[in-house]
């Protein structure tokens, strides 16, 4: 089990950019795979962008070529950045650590990302 804590939620204006940051209780590159997943009100909670320990990244459509998800080995960290902001990326964001073995998820508790004017 790998406890998650993000961090770098917050209001910015359409174009606008944030970071996004999760930092692992311990090393997670070997074992995991990593993702941003987010849940907009009254919706269900769906992949943005993962990477896996080889540096595979996967993207949701609607955020390619405006995302990028990094991770950092030795600060146990996976980033989320976010560019071109729109009104509809606005919605809780939660990293995820996945074990390609079993399946098994462990999740942050989330960060609030508004997209507003």
């Amino acid at each position: 089990q790998v406890q998650l804590v993000e961090s770098g939620g917050g209001l910015v204006q359409p174009g606008g950019s944030l970071r996004l940051s999760c930092a692992a209780s311990g090393s997670i590159f070997r074992f995991y795979i990593m993702g941003w997943y987010r849940q907009a009100p009254g919706k269900q909670r769906d992949l943005v962008a993962s990477i896996t320990d080889g540096g595979s990244t996967n993207y949701k459509g609607s955020v390619k070529g405006r995302f990028t998800i990094s991770g950092d080995d030795a600060r146990n960290t996976v980033y989320l950045q976010m560019d071109d902001l729109k009104p509809e990326d606005t919605a809780v964001y939660y990293c995820n650590a996945e074990s390609p073995i079993d399946g098994v998820s462990d999740w942050g508790k989330g960060t609030l990302v508004t997209v507003a004017s």
